[in-house]
């Protein structure tokens, strides 16, 4: 039986002895099959990592959030064919905040055996990194781009947190990181906590958790830079 491989990639440019373990650079080196959001990205991060095979001598599906499924069965034949495939994000976890969790889905009932391999999660390494409530959290995604939206988003999420008991976690366009801190600074409680978790295993890596008071004082300028917010209200 043919095995679907969940293939973690990088947060951003790094050495990736220093993200993954060695059984990673021999699984990936093995396959001849993958399923990539971006053909371009995958084959750079294939290479970093020391894959050694002609690209024109193996097959590549793009999945991305314009996929439809009826492209995604067709991208499940190599592994019914009892093809190995290893599915590849292109930052982080696969069908983590990431296309791929309707082909893993898809997977499932076809009988394929999927196996996620050891990488970087952004999401996790900023929850670990919080010192936030771990036990209970939930993550959101993206928040709204209106402004108003988003303004009713952030203040609904202080109230689920305080409700119960629970670390609230969400992400946004790199771009527009700063826009979203300022309505969250401006429209949070003094006394929330708020995380900011910026370049996340990169060597600009930035994790600070604050009450909103504390970061009015100081705001870190995060523009174009990956980030993940966590906040928490008692």
């Amino acid at each position: 039986m043919a095995c679907l491989y969940l293939i973690p990639s990088m947060l951003g440019e790094n050495d990736p002895d220093f993200v993954f373990p060695e059984k990673n650079f021999k699984l990936i080196n093995s396959l001849d099959c993958f399923i990539v959001e971006k053909l371009r990205t995958a084959r750079r991060f294939l290479r970093s990592v020391g894959y050694k095979k002609n690209f024109d001598n193996i097959e590549m599906f793009e999945l991305n959030k314009h996929t439809q499924s009826t492209e995604i069965e067709k991208m499940i034949s190599p592994l019914l064919n009892g093809v190995d495939t290893g599915l590849i994000s292109e930052a982080g976890a696969p069908a983590v905040a990431d296309p791929g969790s309707e082909l893993v889905l898809m997977a499932h009932r076809k009988n394929i055996n999927v196996v996620p391999l050891i990488g970087p999660s952004s999401i996790l390494l900023a929850l670990m990194s919080s010192g936030l409530n771990g036990q209970r959290f939930a993550f959101h995604g993206y928040l709204p781009v209106k402004k108003n939206e988003r303004i009713k988003a952030i203040r609904e999420l202080e109230k689920r947190s305080q409700q119960n008991k629970e670390t609230q976690i969400f992400m946004e366009t790199p771009y527009r990181n700063m826009k979203l801190l300022e309505d969250i600074i401006e429209n949070a409680k003094h006394s929330t906590l708020l995380c900011i978790a910026s370049d996340i295993s990169l060597n600009t890596e930035f994790i600070k958790t604050k009450t909103i008071i504390e970061w009015s004082a100081c705001i870190p300028n995060i523009h174009k830079r990956p980030t993940i917010f966590l906040i928490h209200t008692f």
